[in-house]
């Protein structure tokens, strides 16, 4: 099932949260978040600004985010993120975070669903998939000219995606490791 919400439902952040409890249903440890994207393109930078928002969140917590403005994991580089996330944390459930080019009436909503994502798949690239979970914002129209809506998208809009998938993810990561239910690792 894939769950979505649009960036200007109030209960937006709080969909999310719910979306990842059902979703991960009590993993039994805290898994890893992969925020994909680049700064070069507002549009792209979803992932890059959610990582960045989490780290500040989560600092308190042992929560292994990658993927931020200083430091982003580009589409090109998840075949990498993929190999090194199976050595350093084998068995975790992966949280995939990513921008998304959609139906034009799409634009505006954050998908969660099940699956990984499957990064630069709307400019017809064949990229690894990453992710047992993926969150991903349709920030633009897709079309033959993907990378000029990329970058020509409202960064308000991103950044509002981005707060919305930030608190949601927070959400779920302060509950499960306030109540004890997830094991930091």
């Amino acid at each position: 099932m894939v769950y979505s919400f649009n960036l200007y439902n109030g209960m937006a952040a709080d969909g999310a949260y719910a979306s990842l409890k059902k979703i991960l249903n009590n993993p039994g440890q805290t898994p890893v978040v992969v925020c994909i994207g680049s700064d070069l393109s507002v549009g792209d930078s979803l992932g890059p600004l959610v990582g960045t928002m989490l780290k500040k969140l989560l600092a308190e917590h042992n929560i292994f985010v990658y993927g931020t403005l200083a430091k982003p994991v580009t589409a090109h580089e998840v075949g990498f993120i993929n190999q090194f996330i199976q050595q350093s944390h084998p068995g975790k459930k992966i949280i995939a975070v990513d921008a998304a080019v959609g139906k034009a009436e799409d634009v505006g909503l954050i998908k969660i669903s099940p699956k990984g994502v499957k990064p630069g798949s709307g400019a017809d690239k064949k990229l690894a998939a990453v992710g047992d979970v993926s969150i991903m914002g349709i920030v633009a129209e897709k079309s033959l000219f993907n990378y000029a809506l990329f970058s020509a998208t409202r960064l308000n809009m991103v950044y509002r995606m981005a707060t919305i998938i930030a608190d949601g993810i927070c959400d779920y990561f302060t509950d499960y490791l306030t109540n004890g239910i997830v094991t930091a690792q």
